[in-house]
């Protein structure tokens, strides 16, 4: 004996003499909103960008002194085609480039399982290497470089390229922790687990699982080490002893008037930074959309 199933009867309007639900949904008004938001925004965005516009824009300016005027001359490529014409100034910025690239690369390599450790295990002194990593983010930089100074003068340590690298590594590293930490927080450990009962060893579900999903993280990281090495002045004048680095010149040289060539290799630091965001914003992307 079959028994045969109605149809469910189609969505309509409601009958006769019955309300309609959707006749009772109150839509509340639009609030409107206030002009302060909106003017903070663009004020900031200004107060962000125009430091940033003036100095690429008069990178390509055609000063007839050989130093920075603010006084529009004509559009050139000249500063670019002679960047180290101006003695000192090639090779500071070089020092300052293998410096941020140096430390940057042994910060992740010591900040990558740092921070695996910190987020996925636990351990005695876990809490104590917690606190230490964000009381070096916290710290002052002149507290940092005057304690610096005083450990290589006390341990006969001479001043120089290996002492700023040191210290360098030292502060990039706890940045280096913080920002691939945050990204192991929001993936979990459901993947590994995932090939670990597909008989992945723990070595080869970190090259194939952990590793791909904390690219992102570790190219972020990678670039703000870069960044915040490149760019620092106070700790590393207390230890760079006969070294000059880009900051340190560019400081020297203000006090006779900056060559155009600074503006320059500002701009190009700029490029290089910006072309790091974006493909750090494609790789996330990329790795949001595979995920799912």
């Amino acid at each position: 004996m079959s028994t045969t199933t109605a149809p469910a009867p189609a969505a309509g309007p409601a009958p006769r003499g019955l309300p309609d639900p959707a006749a009772n949904v109150v839509r509340l008004p639009r609030k409107r909103r206030g002009p302060f938001l909106p003017i903070f925004f663009w004020v900031f965005l200004v107060i962000t960008l125009l430091p940033i516009i003036t100095m690429v824009v008069y990178s390509f300016n055609n000063t007839p002194t050989s130093r920075i005027t603010f006084n529009w001359h004509g559009f050139t490529l000249y500063w670019y085609e002679n960047l180290t014409q101006v003695q000192g100034l090639g090779d500071a910025f070089l020092l300052s480039v293998v410096i941020a690239l140096l430390s940057a690369i042994i910060s992740i390599a010591l900040g990558v399982p740092l921070a695996m450790a910190l987020e996925r295990y636990r351990f005695f002194g876990k809490g104590a290497i917690s606190t230490t990593v964000f009381a070096d983010i916290a710290a002052p930089s002149i507290v940092v470089g005057a304690a610096s100074l005083s450990f290589f003068l006390s341990t006969s340590i001479p001043l120089g390229f290996w002492t700023v690298l040191l210290v360098h590594v030292t502060f990039c590293l706890a940045y280096v922790v913080v920002v691939v930490r945050a990204r192991l927080s929001g993936t979990g450990t459901v993947l590994e687990q995932a090939a670990a009962d597909l008989g992945a060893s723990p070595f080869t579900a970190f090259v194939k699982v952990t590793l791909p999903l904390l690219v992102p993280g570790m190219i972020a990281a990678g670039a703000l080490a870069l960044a915040m090495s490149i760019d620092d002045y106070v700790i590393t004048s207390f230890v760079a002893g006969p070294a000059v680095t880009f900051p340190l010149f560019v400081y020297g040289a203000a006090k006779v008037g900056l060559p155009p060539q600074v503006l320059c290799f500002g701009t190009i630091i700029f490029a290089v930074g910006l072309l790091v965001m974006l493909l750090n914003s494609w790789l996330t992307r990329r790795g949001q959309k595979s995920g799912r």
